[in-house]
C-alpha cells in the first residue's frame, strides 16, 4: 500500500552519523550528513558537514570538513572551513587550518594555527610592495 523510496542526499542533511564510546575505527571516513565521534578513530575524516569530537572521542589522522567541535583528543592536521570551536577539556596538537576558530579556557592547544580569510575581502598587499610595512 505505501512503499517507501530510498532517502536522498538532502534528506540526509540534518542527520548525524554517531560511532559510540568503544568503538575503534582503523581507516579513512568519508561523509556527506554531520559525524559525531565518541569512540577513536586512527585515519583521516573528509566531511561536507559538521564534525563533533565528544569527550571520550579520540582522532590520530587528518580532517576536512565545514565545521567542527572538539571536545576530546586530536592529533593531525584539521582544515575547517568555517568555524572550529575547541571546548574547554580538548586536547589538539599538530597542525590547525580554519575560517574561525573560538577556544574555551582549559583547553589545551599545541598547534600551529592559520586563519583564512574571506577571500572575496582579501586583497593582497593592499597596493604595497612586497616587504613594505603598514604605516
Amino acid at each position: 500500500m505505501f512503499e517507501k523510496s530510498p532517502k536522498s542526499y538532502t534528506d540526509l542533511l540534518g542527520k548525524t552519523n554517531r560511532i559510540v564510546e568503544g568503538t575503534i575505527i582503523k581507516g579513512d571516513i568519508i561523509s556527506e550528513a554531520d559525524f559525531r565521534l565518541d569512540g577513536e578513530l586512527i585515519g583521516n575524516f573528509q566531511s561536507k558537514g559538521k564534525i563533533v569530537i565528544g569527550p571520550a572521542g579520540k582522532v590520530i589522522g587528518d580532517i576536512s570538513c565545514r565545521n567542527a567541535d572538539i571536545e576530546g583528543k586530536f592529533d593531525g592536521r584539521i582544515e575547517v572551513l568555517e568555524i572550529l570551536n575547541v571546548k574547554s577539556k580538548a586536547k589538539i596538537y599538530g597542525e590547525v587550518i580554519v575560517g574561525k576558530l573560538s577556544v574555551e579556557p582549559g583547553a589545551e592547544f599545541s598547534a600551529s594555527c592559520v586563519m583564512k580569510a574571506n577571500v572575496k575581502n582579501l586583497n593582497p598587499n593592499d597596493g604595497r610592495q612586497p616587504g613594505e610595512k603598514i604605516a
